[in-house]
Order: C-alpha cells, then structure tokens, then sequence
C-alpha cells in the first residue's frame, strides 16, 4: 500500500459462490473459477489486472439443446485509496474486494443468445423435433441408398 511500483501476482481456483446471470446461460453456483491477479501499487490506489476461465451452462436458443461455454474475461479495475477522485472502488482496511468487478466482467461477457453452433437450423415449428436431428437422419438415410 502506498508504494507505487509494488506488485503481488496470484493465483487461485474458487468455487463461484453464486449464479452469474440470468439468461439462456448461466455460471452456477459452484462451478470452479480459476483466476489469475495481479495487483499493482499506483499512486491513486491499487490497480487490480485480471484473467478468469470457468465454464457456462444454459441451453440452445433456437433448439433447446444443453449447451456449455467457456468463459474467458480480462478485466482490469483501479480501487481508488479514496473515492473522493471519482472512481467505483475504493481500497478499504488495506484490501481490495473483487466480487462486484469480477461478477459485472462474467455476466457481460455470457451471450445473450447461446447457440449450440453457429449454423443450428433450430425446431420444426410443426413437430417440435430438432431439425438438426432430422437432417442427420435423411443424410444416412442417403447414403445407404
């Protein structure tokens, strides 16, 4: 603290202590987060430089498949010694509290609209069937003839 110049770099894998999202997919609760800190002493404060991996769950929008994403973010934010210089984060009793910038980086990061892959052909609007599944099926059927 107060040493522009000093640095700590850390390394951790932790358990997300809460659902990140709300959408079609989602960090549950639980799932491992690795993440990767470096925490850099500047004159304003303490400048926070991150990377996270963890994995999304949800399912298809156009077919309804389960699906899952990998999530990779880099973020970096600065925690102000105080917040009297316009900044969101402040250093208090000499730490840093990470939750709120690392949850805002995962949830902007999920896709709005997760897809199984790029070209999912989605569900007949008459049977409700995947039309994926009924395409692979014509396609054996075609070549045993």
């Amino acid at each position: 603290m107060h040493k522009p110049g000093e640095q700590r770099e850390l390394e951790r894998e932790l358990a997300v202590p809460e659902q990140l999202g709300a959408g079609m997919v989602v960090v549950q609760e639980g799932e491992p987060l690795e993440l990767r800190l470096r925490l850099e002493s500047v004159h304003e404060g303490i400048l926070a430089s991150a990377e996270l991996s963890t994995v999304a769950r949800g399912q298809c929008v156009r077919c309804l498949t389960d699906v899952e994403l990998p999530v990779e973010v880099d973020f970096q934010e600065l925690f102000a010694y105080s917040l009297e210089d316009a900044y969101d984060f402040e250093v208090r009793d000499e730490r840093v509290d990470l939750e709120d910038p690392l949850r805002d980086a995962v949830v902007l990061s999920l896709p709005f609209q997760p897809l199984c892959r790029p070209d999912c052909p989605g569900l007949d609007p008459v049977t409700g069937e995947r039309l994926a599944d009924a395409d692979e099926a014509d396609a054996a059927r075609g070549s045993e003839d």
